[in-house]
C-alpha cells in the first residue's frame, strides 16, 4: 500500500466532506460586503469554519473513537443527550440545505425540474453512495474532490486577474466577529465531529494492521492537509467577493453572487460549471452526514446490524422532506440553533485535544456547564429578546459581539484547575 497515496485520497475526501453549500455560498458575500477589509473578515471567517473544525479532527486523532467519546467526561448522559441533537441537527439543517442549494443554483437554471424531483435523484443518488460504505473514501477522494479544486482554482484564479475598480468600503460594523459568525454557518465545527468519524472508520476500514499510533498519524496529516486546502479556498472566494464589490448591490443573495461570480469568471459555460461545482460540493458533504449518522447510531446498537442501513434511509428520506425549503429560510433557522449548540462544540473539541493532566471529568463539567449558561443571553439576542435582560447580561464581555461565553469559559477552565489541584485533592 501507498501509504502517501492514501494519505492524499484521505486529506482530500476530508476537504470534500467539508466542504459543501455554506462554504461555498458564503464566503464571496463576506468578501462582497468587507470591501477592504476582505482580510479581516476572512480571519474570523477561518477561526471558526478552518481551525475549529480541523482541531476537531486531531481531537479525534487522539480519540480514534465516536461522537460520544467527546462529552463522555461530562456524563454518559450529557453525551447522549449531546450526540442526538448534534445529529439531528446534521440531518435536519445541513443535509437538506446541500439539496436546496443544489437545485437552486445547479439544477434550476438548466433543467425545468421541480425541487420534489431534484430532491428525489440527489437523495437516491446519497443512499447509494451511503450504503457503499468501504467505496466512499476512494470514490470521494480519487474523482470528486480534483473536480471540485479545478473548478475552484478557475473561479479564484480568474478574480485575482480580474480588471475591477479599487476595492471599496467595508459594511459591517465588525468585520472580524461577521466573519466568525458566519463561518458558523457552514456547520463545519459540527461537521468535524460528524464527518470526523466517518474518517475514523474509513480509516480503520483501510489500514487494519497499522497501530493506534499510526492511525492517529495519519488522521492527524490528512486533517491538516485538508485545513490548508480549505484556507487557501476560502482566502480565494472571499477576495473574489471583494474583487467584484463594485458590480453588484450588498442586497444580492449569497446564491445569485456566486453565479454573477462564476459568470464573469467562467464565461459562457459558467452555468455548467458551476452547476458541476455546487452539485459535487453538496453532494460529498451530504454523503458525509449521513454516513456519520448512520455509522453513529451502529456503533450505540452494534447488536442490530440494520441500523446502518435503516439510518440512512430515514436521514435521506428527512433530507428529502426538509430540503423542499429554500436556503434563506433554512439558514434563518439555522442561527439560533448554532449560536448556543456551536460553543459546546468547541469547548469539547478544545477539552478533548488538549493534554490529560488539565481535562477531567471535573474540569469537563464546569467548563461545559458554564459555556452552557452563558450561551444563553446570545440565543436570546438572536430570538430578539435580548433587550429585556441587558440590565443582566451587559457585564459580561463580548456579549455584543454574540460571543459572551467565551471569557466565563476561560475562567472557569482555570478556577476548575486550580481547584482540582489545590482543594479538591485535600478535601
Amino acid at each position: 500500500m501507498n501509504k502517501t497515496k492514501e494519505l492524499f485520497i484521505i486529506s482530500f475526501a476530508l476537504f470534500s466532506l467539508f466542504f459543501g453549500a455554506g462554504n461555498l455560498i458564503l464566503p464571496p458575500y463576506l468578501g462582497l460586503k468587507s470591501g477592504a477589509l476582505w482580510w479581516l473578515v476572512t480571519i474570523g471567517f477561518c477561526l471558526s469554519a478552518v481551525v475549529v473544525p480541523i482541531l476537531g479532527v486531531q481531537a479525534y486523532s487522539k480519540l480514534q473513537g465516536t461522537m460520544y467519546d467527546f462529552g463522555k467526561k461530562v456524563s454518559p448522559l450529557f453525551s447522549l443527550v449531546y450526540s442526538f441533537i448534534i445529529y439531528a441537527i446534521a440531518i435536519t439543517l445541513p443535509s437538506p440545505r446541500t439539496a436546496s442549494v443544489t437545485h437552486e443554483i445547479a439544477i434550476a437554471p438548466l433543467f425545468d425540474s421541480s425541487p420534489l424531483n431534484t430532491s428525489i435523484v440527489y437523495f437516491g443518488l446519497v443512499f447509494l453512495f451511503v450504503i457503499n460504505r468501504s467505496k466512499i473514501l476512494g470514490i470521494i477522494g480519487k474523482w470528486l474532490t480534483p473536480g471540485i479544486l479545478l473548478i475552484l482554482l478557475l473561479i479564484i484564479g480568474k478574480s485575482i486577474f480580474f480588471d475591477s475598480t479599487i476595492i471599496g468600503g467595508n459594511s459591517f460594523l465588525n468585520p472580524l466577529t461577521e466573519g466568525v459568525l458566519e463561518g458558523y454557518q457552514t456547520f463545519d465545527g459540527i461537521g468535524a465531529i460528524v464527518v470526523g468519524g466517518v474518517i475514523i472508520v474509513s480509516v480503520n476500514l483501510r489500514f487494519k494492521e497499522e497501530s493506534f499510533e499510526e492511525k492517529r498519524d495519519i488522521i492527524s496529516k490528512a486533517g491538516w492537509i485538508a485545513g490548508l486546502g480549505l484556507l487557501l479556498v476560502y482566502t480565494g472566494l472571499i477576495f473574489s467577493g471583494a474583487t467584484f464589490q463594485s458590480m453588484f448591490d450588498t442586497t444580492i443573495s449569497r446564491s445569485n453572487l456566486l453565479k454573477s461570480i462564476s459568470s464573469f469568471t467562467l464565461g459562457t459555460n459558467a452555468s455548467l460549471f458551476l452547476s458541476i461545482l455546487v452539485s459535487l460540493a453538496c453532494f460529498t458533504t451530504c454523503v458525509g452526514i449521513i454516513t456519520g449518522t448512520a455509522d453513529y447510531f451502529q456503533s450505540r446498537l452494534p447488536r442490530y446490524n440494520k441500523v446502518y442501513f435503516v439510518t440512512a434511509f430515514m436521514s435521506c428520506a428527512l433530507g428529502l422532506l426538509i430540503g423542499q425549503l429554500d436556503v434563506a429560510k433554512i439558514i434563518q433557522v439555522a442561527i439560533p440553533i448554532l449560536i448556543i449548540v456551536y460553543p459546546v462544540t468547541i469547548v469539547l473539541i478544545l477539552l478533548n485535544i488538549i493534554p490529560s493532566k488539565f481535562n477531567s471529568d471535573f474540569v469537563f463539567k464546569v467548563v461545559v456547564y458554564t459555556t452552557i449558561i452563558f450561551s444563553i443571553p446570545d440565543l436570546l439576542n438572536s430570538l430578539g429578546y435580548g433587550e429585556e435582560f441587558n440590565y443582566l447580561t451587559s457585564w459580561i464581555p463580548f456579549t455584543s459581539l454574540s460571543i459572551g461565553w467565551l471569557v466565563p469559559a476561560l475562567v472557569s477552565f482555570v478556577i476548575s484547575n486550580f481547584l482540582e489541584r489545590y482543594w479538591l485533592k485535600n478535601v
